[in-house]
C-alpha cells in the first residue's frame, strides 16, 4: 500500500492561517442508511422523521454543518426538507445541495435568500453539475450551465442588478429579492468534481473543493492541481474531504464492525445500489472504483482507509476505520495537508454520529468556514470549539 505524502508541496488554501476545521455530518435524504450494507431496513428509510432526527442529533452534539444531498431516484427533496428543518435547528449550518439547471436562477436565488434569512446565515451550498433526470448532456454542457448559474448568483449577492448574457440564461433584473443574510459575498459554495471542466469551474468561482476518499498521495495531487488553477484566476480555495467513519474503542472492534456491515451484502444488490445515482458513470465515481481495486484483500487502500463502503454505494466509497487515537492522528495528517472541512457519515448514520461525537469530536478544534471567511460573525451563531473555547 502506498502511504506517501509530499511534505514539500505548497498548497494554497484560503484559511491556511488557522488549524481550526469545519466538521460536518450527513443527512441521508437519498435513502442511504443501513445496519447492513445493501439490506433495506424500514426503520432506516429516508423519511422526515428519521432524517430530521439525525440532523437535529448532529446539531445537539456540536457538529458545525450537515450535508443535505440531492437525488431524483430515491429519498426526499432537498430544499423542502431544509426549509422544514431550519427553524428547528440551534447552531448547525445546512450544506444544501443544488443540482444546477433544475430551478430558474432568479427563483433559485430567491429560495436561497429566504432559507439563509431563516437560518440567520447558517446556509452553505453544494453545487452539483450531474445530468437532469432523463437528460443526456456532456461534461462541457453541464459545467457551462453550472458556471452561468453561479455567475448569476454571484451578481445577485454583490451587485444591485443582474445583467447577464449567456448560452443558457439572459437576464436583466434587480437583485434586491435575492439578497441573502450573509452580506459578504453570499453563502459559501462547496463543489466536488474531477473532470477538467469541473476543476476550472471550482477554481474560478467556488469556495471549497470537496474530495472523496483517496490515498494521501492522490489527495495531495488533487489539491496541488486545484491550487494551481485557482492561482491562475487570482484566487485560493479551501479543501474538504467527504468520507465515512467507523470509530470504536479499539481497532479490532472497528475492523470487526466493517465485516458486520458487509455480512449480508449480495453482490448484485451492491451493483444496483452503485448504479442508481445520476452520477454513477462520472469520472469521480470511476476514481473511487480505482481506489477500491488497488486495495489489499481486506479492502484497505492505505492504513485505516477502508474501501468496502463502495461495494454498495456510488460516490464516496471509503471509510476511516480505527480507534479514537488512530482516527485523530489520521485527521491531523489531513489537516497538515491543508484540508479544512470534513463531511463524515457512517452506518447507521445516527449511531455513528453519536460515536464520533463521543470519541473524536471533542479532540478537534472546530469552527465554521463561513466564520473564517467573514460571511457570518463569530457570535451569530456562537459555535463551540472542540477544546471548550468559542470562536
Amino acid at each position: 500500500m502506498n502511504n506517501t505524502h509530499t511534505d514539500s508541496t505548497v498548497i494554497e488554501i484560503r484559511s491556511k492561517s488557522t488549524d481550526a476545521v469545519e466538521v460536518s455530518w450527513f443527512a441521508p435524504l437519498c435513502d442511504d442508511d443501513f445496519a447492513y450494507l445493501g439490506v433495506k431496513d424500514k426503520n432506516l428509510k429516508s423519511t422526515w422523521e428519521h432524517t430530521s432526527d439525525i440532523l437535529l442529533t448532529a446539531d445537539k452534539l456540536g457538529y458545525n454543518n450537515i450535508l443535505c444531498p440531492s437525488s431524483y431516484i430515491v429519498g426526499q427533496d432537498t430544499w423542502t426538507f431544509a426549509s422544514a428543518v431550519a427553524p428547528l435547528t440551534q447552531q448547525i449550518s445546512l450544506l444544501t445541495a443544488i443540482r444546477c439547471g433544475e430551478v430558474y436562477p432568479p427563483m433559485l436565488g430567491r429560495a436561497i435568500a429566504t432559507l439563509d434569512h431563516i437560518l440567520k446565515g447558517r446556509l452553505t451550498i453544494n453545487i452539483i453539475s450531474s445530468p437532469m433526470p432523463g437528460e443526456q448532456a456532456d461534461s462541457a454542457t453541464r459545467y457551462n450551465r453550472s458556471r452561468e448559474m453561479v455567475e448569476i448568483l454571484r451578481q445577485a449577492w454583490t451587485q444591485d442588478r443582474i445583467c447577464y448574457q449567456g448560452e443558457f440564461y439572459s437576464l436583466d433584473l434587480p437583485t434586491h429579492p435575492l439578497k441573502t443574510y450573509q452580506q459578504n459575498g453570499g453563502p459559501l459554495l462547496y463543489f466536488g468534481g474531477y473532470s477538467p471542466d469541473a476543476i476550472e469551474l471550482c477554481a474560478q468561482h467556488c469556495d471549497v473543493y470537496l474530495m472523496w476518499p483517496e490515498t494521501e498521495q492522490r489527495l495531495t495531487e488533487l489539491m496541488t492541481n486545484m491550487s494551481a488553477r485557482a492561482t491562475h484566476y487570482g484566487r485560493t480555495v479551501d479543501f474538504g474531504l467527504r468520507i465515512h467513519m467507523v470509530v470504536r474503542e479499539t481497532e479490532s472492534e472497528a475492523r470487526a464492525y466493517t465485516q458486520q456491515l458487509l455480512s449480508h451484502l449480495d453482490a448484485e444488490a451492491g451493483v444496483a445500489l452503485r448504479n442508481r445515482a445520476l452520477d454513477s458513470a462520472s469520472y469521480g465515481v470511476a476514481r473511487q472504483a480505482e481506489v477500491r481495486e488497488s486495495a489489499d484483500e481486506e479492502g484497505y487502500a492505505e492504513p485505516l482507509l477502508w474501501t468496502g463502503i463502495g461495494r454498495a454505494r456510488s460516490g464516496c466509497g471509503g471509510a476511516l476505520v480505527g480507534d479514537p487515537d488512530q482516527i485523530v492522528a489520521k485527521l491531523n495528517r489531513y489537516i497538515e495537508m491543508g484540508i479544512r472541512a470534513f463531511i463524515f457519515s457512517g452506518y447507521p448514520h445516527k449511531n455513528e454520529c453519536e460515536l464520533f461525537a463521543r470519541y473524536v469530536l471533542p479532540r478537534l478544534k472546530t469552527t465554521k468556514l463561513a466564520i473564517l471567511q467573514n460571511r457570518i460573525p463569530a457570535t451569530v451563531p456562537d459555535t463551540p470549539l472542540g477544546n471548550g473555547e468559542r470562536i
